[in-house]
């Protein structure tokens, strides 16, 4: 009898504690919520490199060792940075941001940080070509840094930026370099009107890291599974099929200061659906 394959392991963003908490007390309250693996978000002043002092990178690796916690990857979203800005100060000052994140992910064992490319969203754009050579280069420049700490790169496809696909995703990671993998959101992928099964078997291995979370077609959000357009067992399926055995980030945004939002219930909840789907249970 063929041995039953293990469920896929899931991970919890500290996304939705930005303003209420800082990264290791958000930690620490997902820890509670009986989470061992997290997506740490880089933004100020929730977790910034660039500003942590020695006794605050201490204090963050002692506890991940203390409890058994691991940080599985590091995001840093698109709100002030640009590395395809036509600007080279802001992409220099990008690029900085993410040096600064690679070295702390090396120090505390984290094998992946996550790379979006810029924000297409004025009423006239860079040529893409100029956009495509500028993040390509700034990408090279990052693996070059990263290579020998053990932590690779990862692109994610993100709707409002100039590289939004899937077959946007494998063509620039090709031209960047073979070690660069994808992390593939599904609900990036949905919101688009991609075929997200089809998706997934064109990336393969390339998928180091899924995102999940749900939205509408309407306003582009990032909620609780269940209440939108996000099929997860037919992505399940898909990421059982290529062989995936990487982890799946709970990508809920849902600001924990804005007292109509529950972000530890829609977690609670999200969890529960892909449990249902295939993943391991909470």
């Amino acid at each position: 009898m063929p041995a039953k394959t293990p469920a896929m392991t899931v991970a919890a963003s500290t996304f939705p504690y930005l303003y209420s908490h800082s990264g290791l007390d958000a930690l620490k309250h997902l820890h509670g919520m009986g989470y061992r693996q997290f997506e740490l978000m880089i933004f100020p002043p929730h977790c910034w490199p660039a500003t942590m002092t020695a006794a605050e990178r201490r204090a963050l690796g002692d506890w991940l060792d203390g409890e058994g916690g691991r940080i599985t990857s590091f995001c840093y979203p698109l709100l002030d940075n640009n590395p395809n800005s036509t600007c080279p100060l802001m992409r220099r000052y990008t690029l900085d941001r993410y040096r600064e994140t690679i070295d702390l992910a090396a120090e505390l064992g984290c094998p992946w940080v996550i790379a979006i490319p810029g924000p297409v969203n004025s009423l006239i754009n860079p040529p893409r070509a100029w956009m495509l050579e500028w993040f390509v280069e700034g990408m090279k420049e990052l693996v070059a840094h990263a290579r020998g700490t053990g932590v690779g790169l990862l692109l994610e496809n993100v709707p409002f930026t100039f590289l939004p696909t899937a077959e946007d995703m494998l063509r620039t990671a090709d031209l960047i370099d073979p070690s660069v993998g994808i992390n593939f959101d599904i609900c990036n992928s949905a919101y688009i009107r991609e075929d997200v099964p089809a998706a997934i078997r064109l990336l393969g291995k390339r998928i180091g890291n899924v995102h999940v979370s749900d939205s509408g077609y309407g306003e582009f959000k990032h909620e609780r599974l269940g209440t939108g357009i996000v099929d997860v067992k037919a992505a399940g399926a898909a990421l059982a099929e290529i062989g995936y055995d990487g982890v799946t980030v709970l990508e809920i945004i849902a600001d924990a200061l804005d007292p109509g939002n529950d972000p530890d219930g829609d977690i609670r909840a999200s969890h529960a659906i892909l449990a249902e789907a295939g993943w391991a249970p909470l």
